[in-house]
C-alpha cells in the first residue's frame, strides 16, 4: 500500500462515500479547476460563501475579477505539479471582503500530466479581524506595551514605547527603560518567568531625551495552559504627571502648613459639619488650649462670635469684627480683633475660618497711653494751677481786707461787698480744684446697659430753664429706635452736659433773635453719635486746634478749661472720639462718635490700675 492510499480493509461503503461525499461534505471550500482556470467542480461549503461556481473562472469567482490574478497558486502548481499555500482576500457571495487560506494541489491524468489543480480554502476572515484588533490595540494603546524574552530583550514595542524611548528592538529591557548596564534588583519581568503570575511594580526610567520617567509596571506571561513562559508581555502605564502633580500637591502642602503655624494671628477653621479642622499654634496659645484636644473633637461655635455662625447660617460670606469677645479654653473672656470667612466651593459652602488678634495687650496700652497723656497734663499745668490759685488767693486778701475795712468803720456796705468777694472766689477755687482732681484722678466707668437718650433727656431738661432764662433756645432731638448700649450713665451725662454749658456760654455773642443749641443723637453703621450744634461767635483755626489742649478756655476768669479735658477723656474710657466742625459766625459742632463694638462690657469694668477710688463728677 502507497503512502496516502486507502487501506483495503476498509469497508466498500466507506470508499464510496469518500469518493462521493467527502468532497461535497468537508467543511472547507474545495473546487477543482481546469487550465483554463474554469471551475469544473465545486463543493457545497464553496457553493454557500462564493454562490455557483461551475463554468466560471477562478479569479472570477473568489475576487470578482476578470483577469488572472498575477500570483495566481493554480498556475504554479500547474508548473511545477507542487503544493502551494497562501494567503488570500476575496470576497463573497456578498460582496464582503474575505480572508482566507488557500492550499493548491495538482491532479494527474492517466498518462501523468496535470490536468486540474484542487484548490482548498479555509475562511479566516474573523482570526484576521481579531489580529488586526489585537495589533491596532497593541499598537494604539495609551501605555507603554513590549514583549520581553528569557534573555529580557525586546522583541516587540508599541508605538509609545518607540516614541518615549526610541526604536530599541532586541535590546535588553533595563538598557531600554533606565540606561542601565545589568538587570534590575527587584524586576517584575523575571519574577513572571519564575512563577508564571502577574507581577506589579512602580518604576523609575529615563527617556530617549535622558528625562526621568515614572511608570507602573504589569507583567504577565504569554503562554497557553501549561506551556512553558518563553515571553511576558510587560504594560508600563505613565505616572511621571501625577507624580509630580503629587510633589507639588505636598509642596503646597507644607507651604500653607507653615504659613498657617507662623502666622502670628489665630487661626480656626472648621468644616460643614462644624468640626474644626484647623488650630494653629497661634490659636493654641490665645485659648489656652491644644490643637490635640480640639481638631474632630469641639465644635468651631466654642470659638467664634455669635454673629460669625449668623453669617454661616444665612450664606454671607465674610464679617470683619474690630472688636469682639470670646471664651478662651477655661471659660476666660477675650477681648479680639475678629476677620471671618465663610469657605465655598461654586454654590456649596465647605465651612469656615477666621482669624483672631489677641487686643489685651493693646487694651492695656491704650489704658497706659491714657493713664499717661492725663498725667502728662497734670505736670504740664501744675504751674497754671498754682498761678491760677495765686490769683484767687490775692482776691481773697482783697476780700478779706475790705471786709476787716468794713467792720472796724462799720460800713455794711463794705461788709456786704468784701463778703461777696470771699464767697465768689471760694466758689472759684472750689471749682478749680474740683475740676482738676476730676481730671487728674483715675476712675472706673461704672457699665451698664442704659438707654442713651434718657441721659440725653435728663440733660436736656437740666438746661431748659438755664436757657431759657439767657434768651436761648435749646432743642433735644433723639433718634427713634436706637437700642441699649453698654455705657457709664454718669460719665455720659457728664459730657453732654459740658457740651451744653459750653453752647450755651457761645450763643451769649449772638444776637438774641438766633441763639439756639440743639442736643441729638443718632446711631449709623454701628456707632452711637451724640451732637451738640449752637448758633455761636464760631472758632478761628487756631482756637479750634486749642480746644483739647491743657486748660484751654476763652471765658477768662469764669472757666477752668477742664470741661473739654474731662469730656474727651470720658469718650475715650468708652472706646470713642471727639469731632469738632467750626466756622467763624457759623457756630460750632461738636460730636461724640462711639462704636458699639468698642464699647466697654459690663464683665471688663475691672479697677483701673491708677484708681484712687471714689466717685467722681465731672464739671457742668
Amino acid at each position: 500500500m502507497t503512502t496516502g492510499s486507502i487501506p483495503p480493509e476498509v469497508p466498500p461503503e466507506v470508499r464510496r462515500w469518500l469518493g462521493e461525499q467527502l468532497f461535497l461534505q468537508v467543511p472547507s471550500n474545495i473546487v477543482v479547476v481546469d487550465r483554463q482556470y474554469r471551475v469544473v467542480l465545486a463543493n457545497h461549503q464553496f457553493t454557500e460563501v462564493f454562490g455557483e461556481a461551475i463554468g466560471r473562472r477562478c479569479y472570477q469567482v473568489y475576487k470578482r475579477r476578470e483577469e488572472p490574478c498575477q500570483d495566481c497558486l493554480a498556475a504554479k502548481t500547474f508548473l511545477d505539479g507542487a503544493v502551494h499555500v497562501n494567503d488570500e482576500v476575496g470576497r463573497d457571495l456578498n460582496g464582503k471582503a474575505a480572508h482566507y487560506v488557500v492550499y493548491t494541489s495538482p491532479v494527474f491524468d492517466e498518462a501523468g500530466e496535470i490536468s486540474h489543480v484542487i484548490e482548498m480554502s479555509h475562511d479566516v476572515t474573523e482570526t484576521k479581524n481579531l489580529q488586526r484588533a489585537y495589533n491596532l490595540l497593541f499598537e494604539r494603546a495609551p501605555c507603554y506595551i513590549s514583549v520581553i524574552n528569557r534573555d529580557l530583550r525586546v522583541v516587540r514595542a508599541n508605538e509609545q514605547v518607540r516614541e518615549k524611548f526610541g526604536e530599541r528592538i532586541g535590546e535588553h529591557c533595563y538598557e531600554v527603560y533606565k540606561h542601565r548596564g545589568e538587570r534590575c534588583p527587584d524586576c517584575p519581568t523575571l519574577g513572571t518567568f519564575a512563577d508564571g503570575k502577574i507581577h506589579c511594580a512602580e518604576q523609575i526610567g529615563t527617556d530617549k531625551h535622558g528625562k526621568r520617567t515614572h511608570f507602573i509596571v504589569s507583567t504577565a506571561p504569554l503562554a497557553h495552559g501549561e506551556e512553558p513562559c518563553n515571553h511576558v508581555i510587560e504594560l508600563s502605564t505613565d505616572v511621571t504627571a501625577v507624580r509630580q502633580l503629587n510633589d507639588q500637591l505636598r509642596e503646597e502642602a507644607s507651604f500653607q502648613r507653615i504659613l498657617i503655624e507662623s502666622t502670628l494671628d489665630a487661626l480656626v477653621a472648621m468644616d460643614r459639619e462644624g468640626k474644626v479642622r484647623v488650630f494653629n499654634p497661634a490659636a493654641e496659645e490665645l485659648f489656652g488650649i491644644s490643637a490635640d484636644e480640639v481638631i474632630g473633637k469641639v465644635a468651631g461655635d466654642r470659638f467664634m462670635p455669635a454673629r460669625f455662625l449668623q453669617v454661616v447660617e444665612h450664606g454671607e460670606d465674610n464679617l470683619s469684627l474690630e472688636e469682639a469677645v470670646v471664651e478662651d479654653g477655661h471659660g476666660e473672656k477675650l477681648p479680639v480683633r475678629f476677620c471671618g470667612s465663610v469657605l465655598r466651593d461654586g454654590p456649596h459652602i465647605l465651612g469656615g475660618a477666621a482669624f483672631f488678634q489677641d487686643l489685651r495687650e493693646r487694651k492695656r496700652l491704650e489704658k497706659e497711653n491714657l493713664d499717661n497723656e492725663r498725667l502728662a497734663a497734670v505736670g504740664q499745668t501744675v504751674a497754671q494751677l498754682a498761678h491760677g490759685i495765686k490769683n484767687i488767693l490775692n482776691g481773697l486778701q482783697g476780700g478779706m481786707y475790705i471786709l476787716r475795712s468794713g467792720m472796724r468803720s462799720n460800713s455794711q456796705e463794705r461788709t456786704t461787698r468784701g463778703w461777696s468777694m470771699l464767697e465768689r472766689n471760694v466758689e472759684h477755687i472750689t471749682t478749680l480744684v474740683k475740676g482738676f482732681l476730676t481730671f487728674a484722678k483715675g476712675r472706673t466707668p461704672k457699665v451698664s446697659l442704659l438707654d442713651t437718650n434718657a441721659v440725653g433727656r435728663e440733660v436736656y431738661e437740666l438746661y431748659h430753664a438755664t436757657a431759657a432764662a439767657k434768651g436761648i433756645t435749646l432743642h433735644w432731638t433723639p433718634a427713634p429706635g436706637v437700642q441699649l448700649a453698654a455705657m457709664d450713665a454718669e460719665g455720659l451725662h457728664t459730657c453732654l452736659a459740658n457740651l451744653v454749658s459750653n453752647a450755651l456760654d457761645a450763643c451769649q455773642t449772638s444776637p438774641p433773635d438766633r441763639r439756639k443749641v440743639t442736643l441729638s443723637s443718632s446711631e449709623t453703621e454701628g456707632t452711637l453719635i451724640f451732637a451738640v450744634t449752637d448758633t455761636g461767635c464760631g472758632m478761628e483755626y487756631e482756637i479750634k486746634n486749642k480746644v483739647f489742649t491743657t486748660f484751654f478756655t476763652t471765658k477768662g476768669t469764669e472757666g477752668t478749661g477742664l470741661g473739654l479735658l474731662v469730656t474727651r477723656k470720658i469718650t475715650q474710657e468708652h472706646g470713642g472720639h471727639i469731632e469738632v466742625h467750626s466756622e467763624p459766625g457759623s457756630g460750632s459742632t461738636f460730636k461724640l462718635l462711639f462704636p458699639r463694638h468698642r464699647l466697654p462690657r459690663p464683665s471688663e469694668t475691672e479697677p483701673h490700675p491708677s484708681s484712687s477710688g471714689g466717685d467722681v463728677h465731672g464739671e457742668t
